[in-house]
């Protein structure tokens, strides 16, 4: 009789599975890339699914212009070191008119983000669309399903979802509709960073505490990532602090935590003891009270 896998090894399988059969039912499929442990982890996976081949698919990143430039730069690194070839779509005409997140709340996230992530896919054709959001990290995405069919224009409508019988995923797609393909559902954010002790998996930067330049807004820690565009309030003072993110987005709307925590063991044991949401960093998700099902309902990541 076989050995049981572990848990993580479960988990590990259960991806590489839908990865496969995705990508064998798709005729364009591509994989969303922020450079963030989610979906360095998730391109990872795909690396292990197609070994000793290359992923037959992109990795498609939606660059705001306001990224940390950190990021960019591993964003950049992985995608040489592995091999991917890595398409980088940004709304100029956004960026030309000067677009921030400081001014135009969600409307920034819908013009910034979520119509030029649908204009790269529509350009792009792709109908397989691999993304590396998990169940635990906010309400509605955990009522979205491993396979989540779009329709037209890219819009999900929770009502309208495929029942999923234990391993099987229904990639039929009709004209007009495209599939969002979430291979990491069932992880936890701590599976995130055992799994990456375990493969010894490098991610960015930004995840591990050094000393950085902050202002406070409220009660987050914004790490002024470009003085030049960083929209200073009176009253601001920049701090030199010990801090790191638990999650990433736009530089001036993504708290960052007070944390000594310098590798993949400390931030996990500061994992653990946490006792609020990782998204709680991220300030805009509740800005102009636009939720996140609302702007997924919009076609969102």
């Amino acid at each position: 009789m076989g050995r049981a896998l572990s848990h993580l090894a479960w988990l590990e399988a259960e991806a590489i599975h839908i990865i496969r059969e995705a990508t064998a039912e798709a005729d364009n499929p591509v994989m969303l890339f922020s450079a963030g442990k989610d979906s360095t982890v998730l391109a990872h996976l795909a690396l292990r699914a197609f070994y000793p081949s290359k992923p037959p698919f992109p990795l498609l990143h939606i660059d705001s212009t306001w990224e940390f430039r950190s990021l960019i730069e591993f964003r950049d690194d992985f995608a040489r070191r592995h091999g991917f070839e890595l398409i980088a779509h940004a709304n100029e005409e956004g960026r030309a008119a000067g677009l921030n997140p400081f001014d135009y709340g969600d409307r920034y996230t819908l013009l910034m983000r979520t119509e030029p992530l649908k204009g790269a896919l529509d350009r792009g054709k792709y109908d397989v669309i691999f993304g590396g959001a998990r169940r635990d990290e906010e309400r509605s995405r955990a009522k979205e399903r491993i396979v989540s069919v779009r329709e037209n224009n890219h819009v999900w409508d929770p009502r309208h979802q495929r029942p999923e019988f234990w391993r099987q995923f229904n990639l039929r797609l009709g004209c007009g509709q495209s599939a969002r393909v979430f291979p990491l559902s069932n992880w936890t954010e701590q599976d995130i960073w055992v799994y990456a002790m375990q493969k010894e998996i490098e991610l960015a930067p930004l995840y591990f505490s050094q000393l950085r330049r902050v202002v406070r807004r409220k009660e987050a820690l914004v790490v002024v990532d470009d003085e030049a565009r960083m929209r200073f309030q009176p009253g601001d003072e920049i701090e030199m602090r010990r801090v790191r993110f638990r999650t990433l987005g736009c530089w001036p709307v993504t708290g960052a935590i007070e944390s000594e925590a310098t590798d993949i063991a400390s931030v996990l044991d500061e994992t653990l003891d946490a006792r609020v949401s990782e998204r709680q960093g991220r300030i805009s998700d509740g800005e102009d009270g636009g939720s996140l099902e609302q702007k997924k309902r919009e076609g969102y990541f």
